[in-house]
C-alpha cells in the first residue's frame, strides 16, 4: 500500500463529532511520547499531518485522517502520561472507551510500544482490554534505531512475552528517524483491510 493522500476528516471528543460510520477505520495507539505522530506522518509521507510535540500528553481528541478516499487512519489520545491531572486521564479514558466499544466500522487498533523497555503496566492493560474486545492488531516497537540488530531480537522476545502475544500477533520494528519498517506495516494494514 501507498498512501498518497491524507486529509484530517475530524477531531472529536465524543460521537456526534466522529464522521460518518461510511469507511473502514484502523487506530493507532500507544503511551504519551511513544512516538505516534512520527510514525503518522511517516506513514503518510506528510512531515506535519499529525502533530509532533515535544512534551508528552498532547493529542487531547480523537483525530480522525481519511486516507486516499478509502478508509481512516485514527490517532488516540496518548496513555499512561504521569503529568496529566487524574481527572483529565480519566476523561481520556471514557473518551476512548466510547469510541472503542461503540465503533462499529473499526477494524483493528495498532498498539505502539517503545522498543528500548518493556511493555508498562499501561500497554499491558491496553493490549488485554483491546484483546477482550477483538480489537488487538500487531504490535509497533518504536524507535527501533536505538537498539542494535542483536538488541532488537531480544527486546521484541521481551514484548511478546509481557504483553502474552499470540504467535500469529506480528511485533514490526519501526525507526521513524531512520524511515524502516513501515513499508512493513504499511503492507499488514492493507492485509487487515482486505480481510
Amino acid at each position: 500500500m501507498i498512501i498518497n493522500k491524507a486529509d484530517i476528516e475530524a477531531v472529536a471528543v465524543k460521537p456526534s463529532q466522529y464522521p460518518a460510520g461510511d469507511m473502514r477505520e484502523i487506530a493507532f495507539a500507544g503511551r504519551s511520547n511513544v512516538g505516534k505522530s512520527s510514525l503518522l506522518n511517516l506513514l503518510t509521507r506528510r512531515r506535519n499531518l499529525a502533530r509532533v510535540s515535544g512534551s508528552p500528553g498532547k493529542t487531547r481528541t480523537i483525530n480522525f485522517y481519511k486516507i486516499n478516499d478509502a478508509f481512516r487512519i485514527v490517532d488516540l489520545p496518548g496513555y499512561g502520561y504521569a503529568r496529566v491531572s487524574k481527572s483529565v486521564s480519566e476523561s481520556w479514558g471514557e473518551m476512548m472507551e466510547r469510541y472503542l466499544e461503540g465503533r462499529e466500522n473499526l477494524v483493528t487498533v495498532i498498539q505502539l510500544v517503545d522498543i528500548r523497555h518493556a511493555p508498562s503496566k499501561q500497554d499491558v492493560e491496553m493490549h488485554e482490554y483491546l484483546s477482550y474486545y477483538g480489537l488487538a492488531g500487531p504490535v509497533v516497537a518504536t524507535k527501533a534505531d536505538k537498539v542494535s540488530a542483536n538488541q532488537r531480537a531480544k527486546q521484541i522476545k521481551l514484548i511478546r512475552q509481557t504483553l502474552k502475544l499470540a504467535d500469529d500477533v506480528r511485533v514490526i520494528p519501526v525507526s521513524s528517524l531512520k524511515k524502516t519498517g513501515h513499508e512493513e506495516l504499511l503492507e499488514e494494514m492493507e492485509r487487515i483491510l482486505e480481510e
